[in-house]
């Protein structure tokens, strides 16, 4: 073995993490697009414009979310097994918006009617904002703590409803994820379209990058009140996972804990701040193209930042602070983190080479003419 237990299991936390912003730079932005289509799009070739923007690749967008599930089953099953089952009616709902973009996609088209027509916008509308509403609840359910506990054969018991992750915390999560990604979404359409439609994406920057930035700051301010978790027994990284044998306890604040004892993690929050305002400048001076790298740097910050304060914990539980679920006691074994880690080396920059090359080779403008001239092969 080239790395030990717990550097593979620091691994599989990083990648997981890598995972999670390659979606949500990637899909965000076509997530983004979606929630705007209504909103920017004033008649139907404005809109076809917008849907063309992300035709050709939104599919192969959605394979980071993919393997981040299928990462998460892998390397974290406890964690794969306590998430999909205590979020199954807020990921059930999700799966069936996603079934509206194929759909939207495939069928819009296909005839002249307007009501048809108008009615796969609102299916695609659904698809990008129900889903993108849904990721933040679900990663602000996290920081509050799933009401789960497991019995000693690992057993999962969820006490938990729908209301129950409606919590304010995490509807404030839900719109924080909505922003950031609309915020994406406007940056990549001021790059793809031009004219009116680039004007209205420029305006729409220009309200979703200090909204991203406020909701932030306001989740931040408010996790300095939240109850935290920390692990009061001792840690051992090299254990085999056993969730069940730690002490854990809850305090106000205890999330900021990490940033106290690494005062650098605090650079995380700061090039929100940074990156989102140069973001907006750059938009405002018409360089949609360096603006999105940095809309992107945004994104990613966001999902670092709740991430490194979240380390080393998973899934925490609400009402069983012992089973809460961490990077040290609900992995898979060392052979399987190895096996399956040899395999994301292999795969994961073949997928991250054939993604650059696709958007290399579909770059460029979308314009109605381009629309009208490529009409039997257009969205």
């Amino acid at each position: 073995m080239i790395f030990d237990y717990e550097t593979m299991r620091i691994i599989w936390w990083a990648l997981l993490g890598a995972l999670l912003i390659g979606f949500s730079v990637t899909g965000g932005f076509d997530l983004g697009v979606a929630v705007l289509l209504p909103f920017l799009g004033t008649n139907d070739n404005e809109r076809r414009v917008i849907i063309n923007s992300i035709g050709p690749t939104w599919e192969g967008n959605q394979v980071w979310f993919v393997m981040a599930g299928g990462a998460l089953f892998a390397a974290w099953p406890l964690a794969y097994a306590v998430s999909f089952s205590s979020l199954y009616f807020p990921l059930l709902l999700t799966l069936f918006a996603l079934f509206l973009r194929p759909l939207g996609f495939d069928y819009r088209s296909k005839l002249p009617n307007q009501t048809w027509r108008k009615t796969w916008d609102k299916a695609l509308f659904t698809g990008g904002l129900v889903p993108a509403v849904i990721f933040g609840i679900a990663f602000g359910n996290l920081l509050v703590g799933i009401p789960f506990h497991l019995e000693n054969d690992m057993r999962m018991i969820y006490h938990g409803n729908m209301m129950t992750l409606l919590n304010p915390f995490a509807v404030l999560a839900g719109i924080l994820s909505l922003s950031m990604f609309t915020m994406h979404g406007a940056v990549y359409l001021q790059i793809k379209t031009e004219a009116d439609i680039q004007q209205r994406s420029k305006e729409k920057v220009r309200l979703f990058v200090p909204l991203t930035l406020a909701f932030f700051a306001l989740a931040g301010y408010w996790l300095t009140f939240l109850d935290g978790y920390h692990i009061t027994s001792e840690i051992f990284p090299t254990s085999p996972s056993d969730p069940l044998d730690k002490f854990v306890k809850r305090e106000p604040g205890l999330w900021l804990d990490n940033y106290g004892h690494y005062p650098n993690l605090w650079l995380l929050p700061l090039s929100t701040f940074i990156t989102g305002c140069i973001t907006l400048i750059l938009s405002s001076l018409n360089k949609p193209g360096s603006a999105f790298i940095f809309s992107a740097m945004t994104v990613a910050s966001i999902i670092l930042t709740a991430g490194c304060s979240m380390f080393p914990f998973l899934i925490p539980s609400s009402i069983s602070l012992t089973s809460s679920l961490t990077v040290w006691d609900s992995s898979s074994s060392l052979k399987t983190l190895t096996i399956i880690f040899w395999v994301t080396a292999f795969f994961l920059p073949l997928i991250m080479i054939y993604t650059s090359w696709v958007f290399r080779v579909l770059r460029g403008k979308i314009t109605v003419e381009h629309i009208k001239k490529n009409n039997h092969t257009a969205y």
